[in-house]
């Protein structure tokens, strides 16, 4: 499946923004779904994931409490609810599936990736 992030942008500290994950030719109900990230220098490092029935969730403890990933398998999208953004969390951010009913925080677990959306986070 091939996988396609959008709803990156400029905001501004504290301000929220929300991500979309939808497949090209596809759907997502065979897979289990993560974000992660990657900021300019930095490798790419795990954000969220949700299982393939949206019953089971996973953030990171720099997200945990701000971001909430959800999915709609009748609408074929995947969501990242980003709230109270900080300077920190300016990187590119990647939607990514998984052949699995369950999440993974391993980005070697995850078999097909979209091209990613940037997010930059001004203070």
């Amino acid at each position: 499946v091939q996988l396609q992030a959008s709803g990156g942008g400029l905001v501004q500290a504290g301000e929220f923004r929300r991500l979309s994950c939808s497949p090209f030719g596809g759907t997502f109900y065979n897979y289990a779904m993560g974000w992660f990230r990657q900021a300019p220098g930095r490798e790419r490092e795990f954000v969220s994931a949700i299982s393939l029935g949206g019953t089971r969730t996973h953030y990171a403890d720099a997200v945990k409490g701000r971001f909430t990933i959800s999915r709609d398998n009748v609408k074929n999208a995947v969501y990242l609810q980003m709230n109270s953004l900080k300077p920190e969390d300016t990187a590119v951010y990647f939607c990514a599936a998984r052949t699995s009913v369950s999440c993974a925080t391993p980005a070697t677990e995850y078999h097909y990736w979209g091209q990613g959306t940037l997010v930059t986070v001004s203070s």
